[in-house]
């Protein structure tokens, strides 16, 4: 798990292109820090923030009432892989409709 220290040491909410100008990191699952299925991880550094806020985050939903764990459970179907580039919704559907 990162430390907020090693958080502000990677990269912040947005890229450098080559071309000098700052664009938006895109929202995937993360393969590296990522504890259960990487939602949080990636969602943290799509936002710049520290993992452990978004994953506090969904416990304290999850425990008010259940959203928390609705939304990680949609967030690990349909947000891509950092390393596949697919979600796991997809890869069921390619599965799916190969065996047809």
């Amino acid at each position: 798990m990162n430390t907020a220290h090693e958080y502000a040491a990677s990269s912040g909410p947005s890229a450098t292109s080559p071309s000098g100008a700052s664009r938006p990191i895109p929202l995937r699952r993360a393969s590296r820090g990522a504890i259960i299925g990487g939602v949080a991880a990636g969602v943290a550094r799509s936002l710049g923030v520290d993992p452990l806020f978004v994953r506090i985050a969904f416990v304290v939903l999850a425990l008010l009432s259940g959203a928390g764990i609705a939304l990680y459970l949609a967030g690990l179907l349909l947000i891509p892989d950092e390393d596949s580039g697919q979600s796991l919704a997809a890869q069921l559907l390619h599965f799916v409709s190969a065996g047809r």
